[in-house]
């Protein structure tokens, strides 16, 4: 059930019981949260979605068998809302379709930039990035993003940059439904280092 949230106080709904639905050029991917693992980070992603903040943001660095990242109204990755949030680093492995949020060297610099794992495990990200949610539906999604072409960009000459246009076209937010609701707290669940 697809909600309006413009006339919503964000703060008197459960994020357990929300999901994005993540409308991108390559198709949807349905996610849920870890608001019982980042609480701010998941507020932060609501509040945005809410507004529009994401749509139309390209996917402006992919790297296939790493992660895709978005979020950057700029587009180049050196954007963000307007405000930083303190880091929530937790338990959860960045395991392939965990988004998790990018960020400068400073821990606490993340704001809008978000990455979704492609690999099946980042080790090296686990407790040094804020995951705070996963697909649930759209895997396939993920690697079609993951493949789109890229070419070598910025200093370090990393071959991330897509040759074609690809971008969350919008993301909006729905009710879970009960067999969806997480069954228990226990479940598995930037700038980005490779």
């Amino acid at each position: 059930m697809s909600m309006d949230l413009q006339n919503t106080d964000l703060d008197e709904i459960d994020p357990a019981t929300l999901e994005a639905v993540i409308e991108t050029d390559k198709g949807t991917m349905h996610v849920e949260f870890f608001p019982d693992k980042a609480p701010k980070t998941v507020h932060n992603f609501i509040k945005l979605a809410a507004a529009g903040f994401y749509d139309g943001l390209t996917f402006h660095r992919i790297i296939k068998g790493f992660m895709v990242q978005t979020g950057c109204p700029k587009g180049n990755g050196t954007g963000g809302p307007g405000w930083t949030l303190e880091a929530e680093f937790n338990d959860v492995e960045h395991r392939r379709g965990v988004l998790s949020m990018a960020r400068t060297r400073d821990p606490n610099s993340a704001g809008s930039q978000f990455y979704i794992v492609h690999g099946e495990h980042a080790a090296h990200l686990d407790g040094q990035y804020t995951a705070f949610g996963r697909i649930t539906s759209g895997l396939d999604v993920l690697d079609a993003l993951a493949s789109v072409p890229v070419d070598s960009s910025g200093p370090s000459g990393e071959a991330s940059r897509p040759v074609e246009r690809v971008c969350m076209q919008n993301v909006t937010l729905n009710v879970r439904t009960t067999e969806q609701q997480p069954a228990s707290e226990g479940e598995q669940e930037s700038e980005t280092h490779e």
